[in-house]
């Protein structure tokens, strides 16, 4: 069966996060994702504190870009919370925002072939061995844990383009889609993804959930407007019919507002989890049809709000 999951917004000072955490904890949500950006606050940090303030669901931190740690020591970071958290972790890696990575200058000239380095650096550190590599990127000696978690985590990784998707079915436990997460695209990926072994997917969704649907579009649409607007998630929608029309009103749209009001509602049901308690199970179904493992929903900056409005979807799921 699908796990639920929720995110803890980096928007939100991490003042809160353990408040949440146990709140989401409590409301039934099988994972809890906190967010490592610039310059927002950091992912090992955040997991670490998610971690103890609560007792049995599972924190993925996602995702720690590869370009600038180095994989010994994120190896040795997510030991250290594997071992005081055994079997609640999910461990996330990732390219991370170019903009960013450029800003602290640290964007490789192959960004792919860094990632896949990471990964697999990791993995084998994690899984207990004895590790020396000297490749383009990581170049490491005799590197082995010292406290080896008895419970490995899984490492999964945050990507979104066709070689980043191989890569990850290559090198990775996992792989996590960033929102807005349809159907289509998550079977696409899964294809793209290619792995030969067990491999899990966990899709990123705009959600909400409300008695009036049109209550719920209207708090998805800010939501999908940012995301959408971003050129970068083309990958995402190529697959779906209305893709060229979305670009043109990209295009068109002289402002994010006019750019919100232009997205057509049964586009947003398409991107979404959306709608009432019904609607939100249909379309999580459709999600674990297309291949997810778990659905990640995504909060609105009013986490009260959103707490609330996931309680009867979550009832209805049990």
């Amino acid at each position: 069966m699908v796990t639920i999951g929720t995110t803890f917004p980096c928007q939100i000072s991490p003042r809160r996060l353990p408040a949440y955490a146990k709140r989401a904890e409590a409301a039934g949500f099988g994972q809890l994702w906190v967010v490592e950006d610039c310059f927002f606050g950091g992912g090992i940090a955040a997991g670490g504190t998610a971690l103890a303030a609560t007792e049995h669901i599972t924190v993925g931190v996602g995702i720690l870009p590869a370009a600038v740690r180095n994989a010994a020591f994120t190896a040795m970071e997510f030991a250290t919370l594997a071992e005081l958290h055994p079997g609640r972790l999910i461990a996330g890696i990732g390219h991370g925002v170019p903009d960013w990575i450029r800003q602290v200058g640290a964007w490789p000239a192959s960004p792919v072939t860094l990632l896949e380095e990471n990964l697999r650096a990791i993995r084998r550190i994690l899984a207990g061995e004895r590790v020396t590599m000297d490749d383009r990127y990581v170049r490491i000696r005799d590197v082995e844990l010292v406290h080896k978690p008895e419970i490995v985590p899984p490492v999964v990784a945050g990507v979104r383009g066709p070689k980043s998707l191989a890569v990850a079915g290559r090198s990775a436990d996992g792989t996590v889609l960033a929102e807005p997460a349809a159907p289509a695209y998550v079977h696409a990926t899964r294809q793209q993804i290619a792995a030969t072994g067990p491999h899990t997917v966990i899709a990123y969704a705009l959600f909400a959930c409300a008695e009036d649907p049109a209550d719920a579009l209207a708090i998805v649409r800010e939501r999908a407007s940012h995301a959408l607007s971003n050129p970068e998630t083309d990958a995402h929608v190529s697959m779906l019919p209305f893709a060229d029309e979305l670009r043109a009103l990209r295009t068109s749209a002289g402002s994010r507002e006019e750019f919100a009001a232009g997205l057509k509602d049964e586009w947003l049901r398409e991107l979404a989890v959306v709608g009432t308690v019904d609607d939100c199970v249909r379309a999580i179904g459709e999600l674990e049809s297309a291949g997810a493992d778990a659905v990640v929903v995504h909060p609105a900056l009013d986490l009260d709000a959103h707490l609330v409005s996931a309680e009867p979807l979550l009832a209805a799921l049990r």
